[in-house]
């Protein structure tokens, strides 16, 4: 009989405690001991022959398989081609961002192609599952479904129906029969994540596990489930918005940071194969306030506006927010504005500042386009619509170039722009129909844009 003993935990620090404490004496965290079952008694453990001995690398044989194309394709760029056989992808989001719907359609497609599928699904019943498949418009789908929480059952299904892709919606809530502890808990997570790897791995099936996210947005659980599998997509946007960006943040298989945009429907989630356009679709008559820039998301070069309102402090202390943007970075361009190019009721004025659409950008190519937004709304000059700018801005002043610059620039010429304002310390390739302006301070940018 195995030796089992319970300890605490910490989340944070992983220091152990043989009772529970409200207060972690390693690292001062509250409410950081989780009860774990930890099995004492001796273990054997048997390697197969071949991987007794090692193996030199050019001895090692593969077979060069083919990727299975999910049927989405936002979702095979964010994997870098499609499904790989005995992979293990784990999607993340916050709840009703449409995980769920996400990976019931891919599943659909998938078994309209003929490829053996298995949704196991333990938050919903087989009922909920099939009213929305019939939404979605797979009713008549040949899928196999399992709504089961217990890990036995679920390897048993795997091993039964050996399907070529299994999607296990969620490992949070999967339960290991061995362990006494609730599932969601770390042990549970971990050991069921462990179980389901192992089968993929063996078995060469496709394996996608749903997670859930924590109140500040970070996956919920251990961080050793992201280092176990694969691949780790995080499925994001706007409560408010209809889009959904789903962003590929590990990919052993692939790039990594590539973006896939989906737009929210009553009939499911339709993909946005142009949402350059579509991000600026609802664009009015020039005001002040606003710019354009091009972010770099993975391979897809994406236009993005960023809207800025200033108006006086009513209180002593200015408020400074921001919805898709860092709040950090806006503090450095407004000590910046003030400073290098002489704004000075900057210091008494709340800032607001928003990127649309959703989108978070987080690259320091888009200081530029926040700096004239900001210069806009305070002097209450409007840019010229079809105007974008795209460099990085540094503490001096200066605007820096930023790398693939001539990809943003033909990406701004295919939607319609017609100047763009970059560093002048490198010379890009011309762009036919775009006017390229080459600035070397975001003083001269203001200036050259607020004519």
């Amino acid at each position: 009989m195995p030796k089992l003993k319970t300890l605490f935990i910490c989340q944070q620090c992983g220091s152990q405690s043989v009772k529970w404490l409200g207060r972690c004496p390693s690292c001062d965290a509250w409410g950081s001991l989780v009860e774990e079952v930890v099995d004492e008694g001796p273990r054997t453990a048997t390697l197969p022959a071949e991987a007794a001995a090692p193996t030199p690398l050019a001895d090692v044989t593969f077979d060069d398989t083919a990727r299975i194309p999910s049927g989405i394709g936002e979702l095979d760029r964010v994997l870098g081609g499609g499904l790989v056989p005995g992979s293990v992808t784990l999607v993340g989001g916050e709840p009703g961002i449409g995980k769920s719907t996400l990976l019931l359609s891919m599943a659909g497609r998938l078994s309209a192609a003929g490829i053996r599928v298995l949704y196991v699904s333990g938050e919903e019943s087989l009922r909920q599952t099939k009213l929305r498949a019939v939404r979605l418009g797979f009713a008549s789908s040949a899928m196999q479904l399992l709504a089961h929480t217990q890990l036995d059952a679920v390897e048993e299904a795997l091993r039964n129906v050996s399907p070529q892709a299994a999607i296990v919606d969620s490992i949070q809530v999967m339960e290991s029969a061995d362990l006494g502890s609730a599932p969601g808990s770390i042990s549970q997570v971990r050991a069921c994540a462990h179980a389901l790897v192992r089968i993929a791995k063996t078995s060469g099936c496709a394996l996608l596990l749903v997670g859930h996210v924590t109140k500040d947005g970070f996956l919920a659980g251990p961080k050793v489930l992201e280092h176990l599998v694969d691949t780790v997509l995080y499925f994001d946007g706007e409560p408010t918005s209809g889009f959904r960006l789903l962003r590929s943040l590990k990919n052993r298989f692939g790039a990594t940071h590539e973006l896939g945009v989906f737009h929210m429907t009553s009939e499911g989630l339709v993909e946005v194969s142009n949402p350059s356009e579509l991000f600026l679709s609802d664009r009015t008559e020039a005001s002040p306030g606003c710019m354009v820039t091009v972010s770099l998301e993975g391979s897809r070069s994406l236009l993005v506006e960023v809207q800025a309102l200033t108006c006086p402090c009513a209180i002593g202390l200015p408020r400074r927010r921001t919805t898709g943007l860092d709040v950090n970075r806006l503090s450095m361009l407004l000590a910046v504005l003030e400073r290098r190019v002489g704004l000075q009721p900057l210091s008494q004025q709340d800032v607001f500042v928003s990127s649309l659409g959703g989108v978070r950008v987080v690259e320091p190519a888009a200081d530029l386009a926040i700096a004239l937004a900001i210069a806009s709304s305070l002097k209450e000059r409007p840019t010229v619509k079809t105007d974008a700018a795209i460099g990085e801005v540094g503490l001096t002043g200066e605007v820096r170039p930023v790398l693939n610059l001539g990809q943003r620039l033909h990406e701004a010429k295919r939607v319609g722009f017609q100047r763009c304002f970059v560093a002048a310390t490198r010379s890009p390739l011309p762009v036919e129909g775009l006017e390229i302006v080459g600035v070397r301070s975001v003083r001269e940018a203001v200036a050259k844009a607020l004519e």
